[in-house]
């Protein structure tokens, strides 16, 4: 048998949803159920100050990337979703749900509309 580096990177891919999704539809949970907006628009590691006000964008982005996810886990799993529609799918869901967080992040802790002390 002979190692074939694309078999592994598909693997990887499709092993790595399964946390993506726990991990997006769990902050999702929590912004929505436990209004915990620690998670919120984050930069640097910390909230903006007044992340209630981005929290409804955050919830968007999270729940609409682990619904995505988990439906290509399942379209994998049961419904022989072909290679290259899945693995589209889950690229464009990882990579668009990056850059939105990145964005919401940065647009809630840039200073349009304060005053420097």
């Amino acid at each position: 048998m002979q190692f074939d580096v694309s078999v592994a990177l598909t693997w990887i891919l499709f092993l790595a949803l399964f946390p993506m999704a726990f991990v997006w539809l769990r902050r999702a949970w929590r912004i929505a159920m436990r209004r915990d907006h620690s998670e919120v628009a984050l930069k640097g590691g910390t909230p903006p100050p007044d992340a209630a006000r981005w929290a409804p964008y955050e919830l968007a982005i999270n729940a609409v990337a682990g619904v995505t996810v988990s439906l290509v886990i399942v379209g994998v799993l049961f419904g022989g979703l072909p290679y290259n529609t899945w693995t589209a799918i889950a690229g464009s869901t990882i990579w668009c749900k990056f850059f939105l967080s990145f964005a919401l992040g940065r647009h809630a802790h840039a200073a349009f509309g304060r005053r420097k002390a």
